[in-house]
This record gives structure tokens, C-alpha cells and sequence, in this order.
């Protein structure tokens, strides 16, 4: 844009404008609260309407109101907070309700497909491995719990869940063979045995 073009800035009206902005601030502070509920939140719209007044083309007239200007760019903020606001919230609540229907599912197709080999195999492991996979991965029990049930800390509950996947995972390989190999779901080897 050429500077020569652009109107002269009246400094004083500037000026003027800057001093009624920040004369009223507590005003539009309580005005903003009074909407949102929240002493931060209503700071934060207020800052962000003196931006968009300090930024605004518009050059006010000395005869201009400048506080039902200002009010109704803070209402525009206001309007614009609460539609963010909305928004999240039914973003949030439409995650709740997807994540929880892909949990259930996931759940129910995790008990259906799984190869049922893996429970006739449980006996061939080492008793305490076999035991920390029992109640961790086929009762549910969360790791402070089997922990406590089993007398060691979480620590070692890891690795012998650890080695106790893995010993199971071999015995898998060596029982179903291809199965195995191509993660055992859908397995027909349990009814084969």
C-alpha cells in the first residue's frame, strides 16, 4: 500500500480512543464475567476485543460512541468463545461415544477371534508364569492387584509377564505352526488337537 495515499492518522482521536478503552476495562471485564463465568476466560475476551479495536480500519470520528463500538466487537468475541466452546464440547462428547463403542467392540472381538490354543498351553508353562498370565491377561486384574495377589512388586510382575508371553508365544509357534506364524486368529488347530 503507498503511504502517500493513506489518510493522515489523527493522533488525538487515537488517543482519546485509547483512553476510554482502558477507563471502562473494569466495566468490560464485569460485563464479560457476568457471560462466562470466568474471571480468565473473561480477561482473555477482553484482551483479545482491545486487539481487534486497535486493529480495526475503522478510524472513529470525534462525535463517534465509542463504548457501544467496543461492546459490540466484545459481543462478537463472546458470540465467537461460545461457539469454540460448543464446538469442543460436542467434539469431546462424539470421542466419548466412539471411543467407548470401539472399546466394546474391540473387546468382543478380541474374545471371539483369539485362538483357543493358548488355554490348553497354559499348563506346559512355568506355574508362576502361567498363574501372572491367568489372572493379568485372562481374569483382568490390574497390574497392583496381581502384584499384591502373587506377593512380588510391579516391577517383577512385568518381566515375568514379559517372559511369560514369550514362552507362550514359542509354545504357540511349536502347537499351531502356521497359525502362529500368522497371529493366530480365526484358528481351527484347537478342533484339529
Amino acid at each position: 500500500m503507498n503511504l502517500l495515499l493513506m489518510p493522515p492518522v489523527d493522533h488525538a482521536v487515537q488517543d482519546a480512543l485509547a483512553t476510554t478503552l482502558l477507563s471502562n476495562l473494569g466495566a468490560f471485564q464485569s460485563f464479560a464475567r457476568r457471560r462466562l463465568g470466568d474471571e480468565q476466560l473473561a480477561a482473555d475476551a477482553v484482551q483479545e476485543s482491545l486487539l481487534r479495536a486497535l486493529k480495526a480500519d475503522r478510524k472513529l470520528a470525534a462525535d463517534d460512541n465509542v463504548l457501544a463500538w467496543f461492546y459490540r466487537i466484545l459481543r462478537n468475541v463472546l458470540t465467537d468463545l461460545h461457539r469454540r466452546r460448543a464446538a469442543q464440547s460436542r467434539g469431546l462428547e462424539r470421542f466419548a461415544t466412539e471411543s467407548a463403542v470401539t472399546s466394546e467392540l474391540n473387546d468382543a472381538e478380541l474374545e471371539q477371534t483369539a485362538c483357543a490354543c493358548f488355554r490348553d498351553l497354559l499348563p506346559t508353562l512355568r506355574p508362576e508364569y502361567a498363574e501372572a498370565l491367568q489372572l493379568s491377561d485372562l481374569d483382568g486384574l490390574s497390574t497392583d492387584a496381581v502384584a499384591e495377589q502373587l506377593g512380588i512388586s510391579k516391577n517383577n510382575l512385568k518381566v515375568r509377564l514379559h517372559r511369560a508371553r514369550r514362552q507362550l508365544r514359542e509354545r504357540l509357534e511349536q502347537t499351531c505352526k502356521m497359525c502362529a506364524t500368522h497371529g493366530c486368529l480365526d484358528c481351527e488347530c484347537g478342533s484339529n488337537s
